[in-house]
Formats: structure tokens, sequence, C-alpha cells
């Protein structure tokens, strides 16, 4: 539970009591959410300008 707290407040910043008040499934849901964000985030670092498509 606390690793899920603090995955969710470093990326959306809001508060322990905010997150807290959320049922387990929807904290891991959350993190599922962040996760994709940061892998799409982390495919689009690793293009560069001079790749061909």
């Amino acid at each position: 539970m606390y690793e899920e707290v603090a995955f969710i407040a470093y990326h959306f910043h809001w508060s322990h009591e905010e997150i807290m008040n959320f049922e387990h499934r929807d904290r891991q849901r959350w993190c599922e959410e962040i996760s994709k964000i940061n892998q799409r985030l982390s495919k689009d670092r690793e293009k560069s300008i001079l790749d061909v498509e």
C-alpha cells in the first residue's frame, strides 16, 4: 500500500489523505494508468529525429 501511495503522490502530487480515501482497487488502477503513461513517454524519448519510419 505504501508503494502505491508513494507512486501516485509522486506522479500526481495528490495528498496522502486524498489517495488513502480511494479503495485499494482504485489505487491499483491509478498505478496501472500511470505506468502506461510512463511507458508511452519512454518510447517517445527513445525515438530520434534521425529515425526514419
